[in-house]
């Protein structure tokens, strides 16, 4: 109960926290509070030094009810994670090459957590390359979800963007299926994207973005959900119902960089962004994660030695 604690207080409170001298603190008053309301005796090492405290719920994927529990077995995890990949290259016609260090499975573990909630909405904040984009793909792949992101073409704008909103809210407010919408901030081409998802975070709709023939079409389509409840039809069910729905199935996921003022500005124009997400910050990587990658990129090249390989990573 204790490390489920931490691991609570950490993804609520601890994500949102973006240097290290406010982790630090962070880290010391849990301890404190540890040690004082649990009597716990835990030390940082046993908590958040090489025994990490990791739940997920992907240790037993196609059991009937998947437990949210504590991974003791990070090889297992790690296998797991693997498969997944494996699976998901097999699948898409463009491959992924991921490389599972501890920050980057911290990363994928906190996406899952997010998208395994309804209302689970995400930003992600990192400078561009630190890999958020790949694992949401990996992270939408392994709760089948549909991964979704905008085309930029030439004279894209706010009309566009609002149609394909809409046809994804009608695949997950009608239909029920899961939706992984992944925006980054190069494709924000006009503020109107975000005060639109803000909307959506906030309400779960975007003010008359539906005509009269949407609003039709929407009542048809879900008379059998309304039918299978053993409920009432009204126009007030039928809207409630859809707007749920989309809050349920709908997931948004931001991909922002801190660099520069843009980030500051839209969080205090748009405070859903804040507010109805949950933040995962993608610091530098550590020295280790990046020896990690380099030696899994070595590990099968011919070369004269180990030193030689161990000084090339």
């Amino acid at each position: 109960m204790q490390r489920l604690w931490v691991n609570e207080v950490s993804r609520i409170f601890g994500d949102r926290l973006i240097n290290e001298d406010d982790t630090k603190w962070f880290t010391d008053i849990t301890l404190e509070m540890l040690n004082r309301s649990f009597r716990s005796g835990l030390e940082f090492d046993d908590l958040f030094g090489e025994k990490k405290v990791i739940f997920s719920d992907i240790l037993k994927i196609d059991a009937a009810v998947r437990l949210y529990e504590e991974v003791k077995d990070m090889p297992k995890l790690l296998k797991i994670l693997n498969n997944y990949l494996e699976e998901f290259n097999i699948s898409s016609s463009i491959k992924m090459n991921l490389v599972f260090f501890e920050d980057a499975v911290l990363h994928l573990m906190k996406i899952l957590r997010a998208l395994r909630q309804p209302r689970g909405n995400i930003m992600l904040i990192g400078v561009g390359g630190s890999g958020k984009q790949s694992l949401l793909k990996l992270g939408s792949y392994i709760y089948n979800m549909e991964f979704k992101q905008i085309e930029i073409v030439k004279g894209y704008g706010v009309a566009n963007f609002r149609e394909f909103v809409k046809e994804m809210m009608f695949t997950s407010g009608v239909q029920g299926t899961p939706i992984a919408f992944t925006i980054t901030d190069s494709q924000i081409l006009s503020e109107t994207f975000l005060e639109d998802l803000n909307n959506v975070l906030n309400t779960g709709e975007i003010p008359n973005l539906m005509q009269s023939d949407d609003k039709d079409r929407m009542q048809n389509e879900l008379r059998e959900v309304i039918t299978d409840s053993k409920k009432v039809e009204t126009n007030d069910l039928c809207n409630q119902l859809f707007i749920d729905r989309i809050r349920e199935y709908f997931h948004i996921c931001l991909c922002m960089s801190p660099v520069g003022d843009d980030l500051r500005v839209r969080c205090r124009k748009f405070p859903s962004l804040v507010n109805c997400c949950t933040l995962d910050w993608f610091s530098r990587w550590p020295e280790e994660a990046l020896l990690y990658v380099s030696r899994a990129f070595l590990k099968n090249l011919e070369l004269p030695s180990e030193e030689v390989r161990e000084n090339l990573a």
